[in-house]
């Protein structure tokens, strides 16, 4: 597609494109409590949603 823009055109497409590639990216710490929370659910250790008092 870009080689059938004019190169005055390739910004404008680069900053199109950028919009759709997720710019959030897991941290360590992210990987960690994540890793965390997965054992815990295999360990059964977690509050089911109807068990919780909304009120």
């Amino acid at each position: 597609m870009i080689d059938c823009l004019p190169e005055q055109e390739h910004q404008l497409l680069f900053e199109i494109v950028k919009r759709f590639i997720p710019d959030d990216v897991a941290t360590p710490e992210d990987l960690d409590d994540i890793r965390t929370a997965d054992e815990e659910f295999a360990r059964g250790e977690y509050i089911r949603h109807e068990d919780i008092d909304w009120d």
